[in-house]
């Protein structure tokens, strides 16, 4: 992939910024540069804005039938190239070559979703008071959207956005991540390929500021969806409101755990090292504070540590490996930072704890016993391969440290108690919970945070529904 060059997408058609201006895109198991973006500047934007109001105007009169079929062409396109693409994400993101082929076959399956889910945006009938009168509710896409999308599943992120938008009869742009955009520009070349009309797709590349602070007000934009950091999604947001714009924010998070004395302790201690630690985890859902009842604790960090032991650090594109790089080197310093001061607030390292020597960005996963509650990494969200597993004596100790922080967005618990899984599915404030397995990210499932973790689903039917606006009509035949 040495030397690949990803040219903006506007109006159908590939172009570089006006400008000229282009970033370096490094691979992460190396440090070394592999290509280059294009850097959109304000001509570029005020062209990509021309274009998402001119495709609205074309794909808002596409009938659902017919959305639908070009974005399950979209969908096979990613299947049959599942490869290629697989091994551009590994290299500009870092993440296994087994993930990546995940993550892509996945995004196929939101595009099918919603394609089956434009045929169904019904409408409906409201029974009259008076004779001759019909009262109907029907749907209608919201309009153009403005959607800004991270760098850690550039595919999967960005195509729950895509899909949704394209179901509904929408246009978009999308501000793609920096650091992975050749990966991300194969979901615009398959729906390119799959003849989605030019204009209704687009994609820049830039400084988020700019780009936010051009799109996020502009009156052709109509809806907004973020994923990204609390802290910036919180300034999107508020940008979002003073131009009353419609908007989904899927924010950060601090996954508790909360494993019970009756759990299956190994089993779950092998099932959430793979958790923790997919895409060195660098995942917004990643469960990250675990919080073990006092009469397994030892056997549940016996456990954890010797499955983490087990994983294998390397490049992602080696077989072998089941936990490649940081992304980039701030996450390196950023990830450090965190242990450093648990560390100084009488944490202690039980395996990891630092970057591992050599090319790249790598840094051995790492495992906290006794971090205070006062710490950073208690308190601020890691998004890194960092575990902190504190005990608990009963389950009203366990719900208040659960529910502690301001985050909301996923929660993990392990039980073999009906009545206990019960308690806690209605106890944790999260706007996901799952007991026993992993049965996040699903395309029909919703998807989406509370509290300080955003609003609004990118996942299920509910996904749909913000780039929808009801309209009621009234009509007499008299």
């Amino acid at each position: 992939m040495s030397g690949v060059h990803t040219s903006l997408f506007i109006n159908g058609i590939w172009t570089d910024s006006v400008g000229g201006t282009t970033l370096s895109v490094l691979d992460p198991a190396t440090g070394d540069i592999i290509g280059t973006a294009s850097h959109a500047g304000l001509p570029d934007l005020e062209k990509a804005v021309d274009a998402v109001a001119a495709g609205f105007n074309v794909w808002r009169k596409v009938s659902a039938f017919e959305r639908s079929k070009k974005m399950r062409r979209a969908a096979n396109l990613l299947r049959d190239r599942v490869e290629s693409i697989a091994r551009t994400l590994t290299l500009e993101e870092g993440k296994p070559l087994a993930e990546a082929r995940a993550e892509v076959m996945g995004a196929a399956d939101v595009i099918d979703w919603f394609a089956e889910e434009a045929r169904r945006t019904y409408g409906k009938v409201i029974p009259a008071r008076h004779e001759g009168v019909y009262q109907l509710l029907i749907k209608e896409p919201v309009g153009p959207v403005a959607a800004f999308s991270p760098w850690n599943f550039p595919i999967s992120l960005s195509v729950r956005k895509i899909a949704a938008a394209l179901a509904a009869g929408c246009s978009i742009i999308l501000k793609g991540p920096e650091e992975a955009p050749a990966a991300c520009a194969t979901l615009f070349r398959a729906f390119e390929e799959a003849d989605v009309p030019p204009g209704v797709v687009n994609l820049v590349f830039g400084s988020p500021a700019q780009i936010s602070e051009y799109l996020i007000p502009h009156p052709v934009i109509r809806k907004i969806s973020f994923t990204g950091s609390t802290a910036v999604g919180k300034q999107l947001a508020a940008l979002a409101g003073r131009y009353m714009k419609r908007a989904t924010m899927e924010l950060g998070g601090h996954a508790p755990v909360i494993v019970f004395e009756d759990a299956d302790v190994a089993a779950a201690a092998k099932s959430l090292v793979a958790l923790k630690f997919r895409n060195a985890g660098q995942v917004c859902w990643a469960p990250t504070r675990f919080i073990v009842q006092r009469d397994v604790y030892d056997g549940f960090v016996d456990g954890f540590l010797a499955e983490t032991r087990a994983l294998n650090l390397g490049s992602g594109l080696e077989p072998e490996t089941t936990m490649g790089p940081l992304a980039h080197e701030r996450r390196v310093a950023a990830v450090g930072g965190l242990i450093r001061d648990a560390v100084e607030h009488g944490a202690e390292v039980r395996i990891g704890g630092g970057p591992v020597g050599g090319s790249g960005f790598f840094f051995a996963p790492t495992v906290l016993t006794s971090a205070s509650v006062e710490s950073r990494i208690m308190n601020e969200e890691p998004f890194g391969p960092i575990a902190t597993i504190v005990p608990f004596t009963d389950f009203d100790e366990a719900v208040r440290e659960s529910n502690r922080l301001a985050y909301g967005l996923a929660a993990f618990a392990y039980t073999k108690s009906a009545k206990t899984a019960n308690l806690i599915a209605e106890a944790v404030e999260s706007g996901m919970v799952t007991i026993n397995h992993f049965g996040f990210a699903l395309p029909e499932v919703p998807f989406g945070g509370i509290k300080d973790s955003g609003y609004g689903s990118e996942g299920g039917p509910e996904a749909i529904d913000s780039y929808l606006t009801t309209k009621f009509v009234s009509q007499s035949g008299i």
